[in-house]
C-alpha cells in the first residue's frame, strides 16, 4: 500500500480507513475508506513498513527520503514514542482537531482515540535550541527534544496564587511605626515584638538563627510591605526607592509578587539557596512549626522567554527539593499570570 503526497498531505485509498484510522487512530477519514496523514503520520506508517512508500509527483520515497524531505525528524521522536508508550494522539491542525490552541498533538487517554471526547495533553513539540513565550504556555505540556533525540516531558498549568495554602488561618498584624532603619540591602527593626517574627513570619534574627530575641533584619521586599501598611517608621517610597537602586525595576516586579502571595495566605522567604525569588510556606502556626516549604517562585516579567534548557533546570531543581516550580508573570501596573512548570512521566 503506497500514499500519495500533496497540498502537505498523505492520502491513502484501498481498505486505509479500516486499517489505519477505525483500528489504530491514524488519520482523519475522507470519502469512501479514504484517509489524508499528516507528514509525521505518514513517517510513521512508513517506518513501521504499513505504508510501502509515498508517491510524490515523479518520485517514490522511502521512510528514509521523505522524513529528509518533510523535515520532520522533531516531531517523529515525540510521535514514535507516544505510540510506543500506548497513546493515540493526532496532528493539531485546522479542521483536524477542534481549537489546537499552540499544541503540535492532541494526545488521547490509553484506549481512547480521535473519536472519543477526552484528551490527556495537549502537546506542543520544542527543540531545546528554541524560545518559548512564557505566555504561550499553561494550558500544553512540552515535549523537549534534545541535540540527542532525548525526549523530556514537561506539564505546564496555572495555578492561583494561594498554592496549597487555605488562607483560613490566624494571621498576625503587627503594630505600626516599630523602629527601622535602610541598612545597605536590607532594613532592620531595632526592638521588633517577638511575634513579628514567630508569629508573622517576617525577616530573620540578627544575632543569628538561634537567637530568640534581638533585632529583625529584613529584605527590602518584606520592609516595604510592611511599610506599606504602616508596620514601620519609614515611608514607603523611600524603601522602594531604596529597592530599586539595588535591584532595578525587577525590585517592583518582585514586591508585586511578594504582596500578591501573602494577601492569599502564603509565606514567602528567599528564595536564594534554590536560585529562585522566593520559596513559600503554606501550612503553618508558629515559625518553629513551619513545614517544608511547598513551591519556588521566580518572578519573570510577562513577555519573558523560555530556553527549554533553563525550564529544564528550574524543573529539576525544584523536583529534587520536592517542591513545585512556578513562574510569577508579573506585570507591574497590571496584575500577576501564574505558571506552574513540572516533569511528566507520560
Amino acid at each position: 500500500m503506497q500514499g500519495t503526497f500533496e497540498d502537505g498531505v498523505v492520502r491513502v485509498g484501498g481498505d486505509a480507513r479500516q486499517r489505519f484510522y477505525d483500528a489504530r487512530g491514524y488519520g482523519r477519514p475522507l470519502s469512501g475508506n479514504r484517509i489524508e496523514l499528516a507528514p509525521v503520520e505518514a513517517a510513521h506508517l512508513l517506518f513501521r513498513g504499513d505504508l510501502g512508500a509515498v508517491v510524490a509527483g515523479d518520485e517514490r520515497l522511502d521512510f528514509r527520503s521523505f522524513l529528509v524531505a518533510t523535515d520532520t525528524a522533531l516531531t517523529f521522536v515525540v510521535y514514535k514514542d507516544l505510540r510506543d508508550r500506548g497513546f493515540y494522539l493526532s496532528p493539531a491542525r485546522g479542521g483536524w482537531v477542534d481549537d489546537p490552541g499552540g499544541a503540535d498533538f492532541v494526545v488521547y487517554p490509553r484506549g481512547s482515540g480521535p473519536e472519543d471526547d477526552a484528551v490527556a495533553h495537549r502537546l506542543r513539540v520544542a527543540g531545546e535550541r528554541e524560545t518559548i513565550p512564557a505566555a504561550t504556555l499553561g494550558d500544553v505540556t512540552l515535549a523537549v527534544v534534545d541535540e540527542e533525540g532525548e525526549l523530556t516531558y514537561l506539564e505546564t498549568g496555572r495555578p492561583d496564587a494561594a498554592g496549597g495554602a487555605d488562607g483560613s488561618g490566624e494571621r498576625y498584624d503587627p503594630p505600626d511605626g516599630l523602629d527601622a532603619a535602610l541598612l545597605a540591602d536590607r532594613a532592620v527593626v531595632w526592638a521588633p515584638p517577638d511575634a513579628l517574627h514567630d508569629r508573622g513570619f517576617y525577616g530573620q534574627r540578627l544575632h543569628g538563627r538561634n537567637a530568640e530575641t534581638g533585632p529583625l533584619q529584613l529584605s527590602l521586599v518584606e520592609a516595604a510591605y510592611l511599610a506599606r501598611r504602616g508596620a514601620l517608621d519609614l515611608a514607603e517610597p523611600r524603601v522602594v526607592e531604596r529597592g530599586r537602586a539595588v535591584e532595578g525595576e525587577r525590585f517592583d516586579r518582585r514586591l508585586r509578587t511578594y504582596a500578591a502571595l501573602r494577601a492569599a495566605g502564603s509565606v514567602p522567604k528567599s528564595g536564594f539557596k534554590f536560585g529562585a525569588d522566593f520559596r513559600t510556606y503554606d501550612t503553618f502556626t508558629t515559625v518553629s512549626e513551619m513545614d517544608h516549604s511547598a513551591r519556588l517562585i521566580r518572578v519573570v516579567a510577562p513577555d519573558h522567554t523560555f530556553l527549554p534548557r533553563d525550564l529544564s533546570l528550574d524543573v529539576r531543581l525544584a523536583g529534587g527539593v520536592r517542591k513545585r516550580m512556578v513562574f510569577a508573570l508579573t506585570d507591574v501596573n497590571e496584575g500577576i499570570d501564574w505558571l506552574s512548570v513540572a516533569r511528566l512521566t507520560p
